[in-house]
């Protein structure tokens, strides 16, 4: 019995400290994205103070939808055509609420900067994400190299 406790415990804590490190993990993507947007569109303090609230409220919102997106995805193999159907449809609500979502967005950023503003904060961004999954690809490369 007391074998079994520890398995428990230990399977607990490995999986506590692998989600810690994924969390970790995701927030220092986040810092080094935060810096990376603020030093690509060269913020002031007063503009930095405006946009983060609002970009951040806007990433938060289409994590969301991205997981629901997921949800709906998922177990496809049991489904009916009534089912699938439905599913279907909570995809395209789920498009449909992703492009509003955008809308409301750009239309916030505009407040704050200028069209061409946020045309190159859309470039940071994707040269941000390009970065990112080139380091990544060079991480899984080289992790194939040293096996």
């Amino acid at each position: 019995m007391k074998q079994i406790i520890f398995l428990a415990f230990f399977l607990f804590a490995s999986l506590y400290a692998v989600a810690q490190d994924r969390d970790e993990h995701r927030e220092k993507i986040r810092a080094l994205k935060t810096a990376y947007i603020t030093e690509g569109l060269d913020l002031t303090a007063k503009e930095a103070q405006q946009f983060w609230p609002v970009y951040n409220e806007y990433e938060e919102k289409r994590r969301n939808l991205y997981r629901r997106e997921r949800a709906e995805v998922a177990n496809m193999e049991c489904l009916s055509e009534e089912n699938a159907d439905a599913k279907l449809e909570e995809y395209v609500e789920i498009e449909r609420e992703d492009y509003l979502l955008k809308k409301k967005y750009y239309n916030d950023l505009k407040k704050i900067f200028t069209a061409r503003r946020i045309m190159q904060l859309k470039k940071v961004e994707d040269e941000f994400n390009q970065k990112m999954m080139r380091e990544y690809r060079e991480r899984q490369q080289a992790s194939k190299n040293n096996r």
